[in-house]
């Protein structure tokens, strides 16, 4: 029992377990970061992206989407990375432990490690031939940089060493840097090799080596006799030509064992070189930007303001990979749409028109590649009549760029005019707009009360009359009351009657600004009146503690003894901080004479009682009323309003 107790306690918990796992839904997305550039390579059939980080001695595995999906650590010095043919073994250079570390490729698994006795390096690295390709330098008194290799078929327990060095088939080339590689799946077994010396800015070297044989065999080589210049960044074997692109800006072709000279990018750094020819150059210091160039152009397709420390075409050239300047280190950016040019479209229509008279859009549409003759492009007009916009007839661009056409705006108000160009293979598309303001007639449009003072709670009607306009007789009333705890609010909407009136009734127990409005249509413009009327506010005097009531002359009384403190309540109609005005006065030698006016607070059921106090002397008429003063009252909300008043006498 006590066995089957825990199973099920366990079963229970690992259940919980899990259901808190589906509960947490799934990770964000981490972007691919590194601390130090440490190789980059692109893995076409896995959708990957490698990326080695030198600071940290790791290699991570990003997505398409520049998203960080895996990693490894314990690549000492990782400075450079290279896939084989068939992609499944990925390769770096650990110079930190002097050794090429073999990886799987699909799981990041170390497969093998190639310990490699050079003073410096290795380096870089390249796949060809079935070989693993690297470069070093000093190594057992030697001072010029070499090449090595790994031949993954060979087992070491064989007691062959699959490292083999020295394998630059190039004698005293003098430069001690270590060489930068490359290769190209167009011209298998060919390796790009090539360095400018780091203590001697005159001494290059630049070799194209057939590496599918039983040794390396110089291809072509340069000598005294051309200058490849500085090789301080990159070097590449262009694709389907007998080319090699340095720094990412100066091409150099060979043949018959020869270089020449074969053209030059803009600027340069570092490059990379798609499959279809397109170059991707990440500028140097200074110009932070990718351009992307057709093959021997000299004006880039499109650029990129980014600051890239590398590039890497993915091998469908649907996007490029940029490893991006960030606070701490480098940050893996997607660069998408990289074979077509953006364009750009601009839109100039006058800013007011008359309506039913043309009007004429003018506006350009430009890209660093020419668009084809005939290029046209859509034109859509949105006004109140076509809020979801009406389509003009199509309009083709001149051959340098501009387009204009003419149009005759029925409808007057604010007109959008949207021109797109839809794109094409080599363009992106593009849309631009530019609004008119047509011209619409004048309209009359009243509200009656305006400045009218009505009893509290008296229901009054306010009346819209709207003059002539086109299609539209609809007219809002709006009621807006004072205070800051009563909205705006629509009261009525709807058509006028034959007479262009429209009512609405209001219950006015607060001043009140009704508003009326017409929204407009195609020929008339819109308008808005206010009227503004006042209510007063409710108020009313209760006398107790007197004894009875009966007539001086004209005028009832309120009788009460001497000695008798008269108490008089006013009721009024609650607002927050309300205050009623008590004003008494006293009738001496047939006149009434002021006493004295005071502010006080009404309680929250809107009631405020005032003791008088007793005179203790007979003979003595007094009146008293209560006010609200709008404004000194504590508010707003109800215009000045005066109860009646209460006459008081006080007998022995």
């Amino acid at each position: 029992m006590r066995s089957t107790s825990a199973a099920t306690a366990l079963a229970v918990l690992l259940s919980s377990a899990a259901l808190s796992v589906v509960a947490a839904g799934p990770a964000s997305a981490v972007t691919a970061t590194v601390g130090s550039y440490g190789g980059m390579v692109v893995d076409g059939p896995r959708k990957r992206v490698y990326l080695g980080d030198d600071a940290r001695g790791q290699i991570i595995a990003a997505d398409y989407s520049g998203n960080r999906v895996d990693s490894v650590s314990g690549i000492n010095g990782v400075f450079d990375l290279a896939l084989s043919d068939d992609g499944d073994t990925l390769y770096a250079t650990a110079r930190g432990s002097h050794e090429i570390v073999a990886l799987d490729a699909a799981t990041l698994d170390v497969k093998a490690r190639y310990p490699v006795a050079a003073g410096i390096g290795p380096i870089h690295v390249e796949y060809a031939g079935g070989k693993v390709w690297f470069s070093y330098g000093e190594y057992g008194g030697q001072t010029e940089s070499d090449l090595g290799s790994v031949d993954p078929a060979v087992d070491p327990a064989s007691g062959t060493d699959p490292v083999q060095l020295g394998q630059l088939p190039l004698e005293n080339h003098g430069v001690s840097s270590t060489a930068y590689l490359d290769t190209d799946p167009s011209q298998p077994g060919l390796l790009a090799v090539g360095a400018t010396d780091f203590y001697d800015s005159t001494k290059d070297m630049l070799a194209v080596v057939d590496v599918s044989g039983d040794a390396p065999r110089l291809v072509a080589a340069h000598d005294d006799s051309y200058s490849v210049q500085y090789i301080g960044q990159d070097i590449d074997l262009v694709p389907g030509a007998s080319q090699v692109l340095v720094d990412g800006m100066d091409r150099h072709a060979f043949a018959d064992g020869r270089f020449t000279a074969a053209g030059s990018y803009p600027f340069g750094s570092t490059a990379d070189i798609a499959p279809n020819g397109l170059v991707a150059q990440a500028a140097p210091i200074g110009h932070y930007e990718v351009a992307v160039y057709a093959p021997g152009a000299t004006t880039p397709i499109r650029t990129y303001p980014v600051n890239a420390a590398d590039v890497a075409w993915a091998p469908d050239a649907s996007r490029i990979f940029a490893l991006v300047s960030s606070p701490g280190g480098y940050t893996l950016k997607v660069l998408t749409d990289p074979a077509r040019s953006v364009s750009a479209l601009t839109v100039d229509a006058p800013s007011t028109a008359t309506r039913a008279k043309p009007l004429t859009v003018t506006g350009k549409l430009t890209a660093t590649v020419p668009f084809a003759a005939g290029t046209q492009l859509s034109v859509t007009r949105t006004d109140i009549e076509s809020p979801n916009g009406k389509a003009l007839p199509a309009v083709t661009v001149k051959a340098d760029g501009t387009y204009s056409f003419t149009n005759t705006p029925p409808a007057g108000g604010k007109v959008k005019y949207t021109v797109k160009y839809a794109g094409d293979a080599t363009h992106t598309s593009a849309t631009a707009s530019d609004t008119v303001e047509v011209s619409r007639a004048a309209t009359s449009l009243s509200l009656n009360n305006n400045g009218k003072v009505y009893g509290y709670g008296a229901d009054v009607r306010f009346t819209a009359h709207l003059g002539k306009t086109y299609k539209n007789r609809t007219v809002e009333i709006w009621a807006d009351p004072y205070g800051k705890d009563k909205p705006k609010k629509l009261i009525k909407k709807g058509t006028v009657n034959s007479n262009g009136n429209l009512s609405a009734v209001v219950d006015m127990k607060r001043n009140t600004a009704v508003t009326a409005v017409f929204k407009g249509d195609a020929r008339y413009k819109p308008k808005t009146v206010k009227s503004t009327a006042y209510a007063r506010a409710k108020v009313s005097v209760a006398v107790s503690k007197h004894y009875k009531k009966a007539k001086i002359g004209t005028k009832t009384y309120y009788w009460f003894r001497k000695s008798t403190d008269p108490l008089l309540t006013t009721t009024m109609n609650y607002y927050q901080g309300r205050q009623q005005r008590f004003d008494l006065q006293v009738y001496y030698q047939g006149s009434w004479y002021a006493l004295d006016s005071e502010y006080f607070q009404l309680g929250p059921d809107g009631k405020s009682a005032v003791s008088l106090g007793a005179p203790g002397e007979a003979g003595i008429k007094a009146r008293m009323r209560s006010v609200y003063v709008k404004g000194s009252s504590g508010d707003n909300v109800n215009a000045t309003t005066y109860s009646s008043w209460k006459y008081l006498y006080f007998s022995n």
